[in-house]
C-alpha cells in the first residue's frame, strides 16, 4: 500500500492534542531538531493548537484506520501589523512514517491554504549543524530545499542540547507575488466558514 495515496489532510483540532503531543515528544527528547529541553504538557500543547486555529491552518495527515502520522501548521513570524504577510511553518511526522512523503503532503496544502490567507512568504527555522550526530541530521533542510525553500540565514551556535551546541538556519519561500498595494491577509478562523 502506497501510504502518500490514502492519507487524508484535516484541519486539527484541540481534542487531538494528546495525539499530536505523543508524535511531538520523541523530537523533543530524543533528537534537537526542537531546541525545547522538557516536553510541553497536554494542557499548554492544547492551548498552542486553540491559538493557533484562530489565525493560521494548524493540519494532520491520517491514515484510512484513523491513525494521525504527522502534523503541520503556520505561525505567527513576529507580531508587529507589517509583518502580518509572514508566517513560520512547522512540520512534524510520526517517527516511524518519516520519509514516506507525508512532510510534503502536509506543507503543500498549508501553502495551498496559507495562499488563500493572502500570506505570501513562508520562512522555515531549521536546527543545523555542519556534522550530523546521533540528535541532528541535514534531513530537514534537504528537505526544504526539494519544497523550493532557500537559504536566507543563519544563527551559529545559537541552542544548546545535549551537551553541544547546534546552529539554527532560516530558509524561505514566496508563495505570491509582492504589490504595492497588497491584499489583506485573511484569519483562518474566516477563511474555514469561506471554503
Amino acid at each position: 500500500m502506497n501510504i502518500k495515496e490514502n492519507i487524508k489532510i484535516k484541519v486539527a483540532s484541540p481534542e487531538n492534542a494528546a495525539e499530536l503531543l505523543d508524535i511531538y515528544k520523541f523530537y523533543v527528547e530524543n533528537t534537537a531538531i526542537s531546541f525545547e529541553i522538557e516536553t510541553p504538557t497536554l494542557q499548554e500543547f492544547r492551548a498552542r493548537i486553540e491559538k493557533t486555529l484562530k489565525k493560521y491552518p494548524y493540519l494532520i495527515a491520517v491514515s484510512p484506520e484513523d491513525e494521525i502520522l504527522g502534523y503541520a501548521y503556520a505561525g505567527e513570524l513576529k507580531s508587529r501589523a507589517a509583518y502580518d504577510w509572514s508566517i513560520e511553518t512547522s512540520i512534524y511526522v510520526k517517527k516511524e512514517y518519516r520519509k514516506m512523503g507525508i512532510g510534503g503532503i502536509l506543507l503543500k496544502n498549508l501553502e495551498f491554504l496559507l495562499k488563500k490567507q493572502n500570506i505570501l512568504n513562508c520562512y522555515a527555522c531549521i536546527a543545523y549543524t555542519e556534522r550530523e550526530d546521533e540528535f541532528l541530521t541535514k534531513a530537514s533542510v534537504k528537505f526544504h530545499e526539494k519544497m523550493n525553500y532557500r537559504m536566507v540565514g543563519v544563527f551559529k551556535d545559537c541552542g544548546y542540547k545535549f551537551d553541544r551546541w547546534y546552529s539554527m538556519v532560516w530558509m524561505e519561500k514566496h508563495l505570491g507575488e509582492h504589490k504595492s498595494s497588497q491584499k489583506k491577509t485573511i484569519p483562518f478562523s474566516a477563511l474555514l466558514e469561506q471554503l
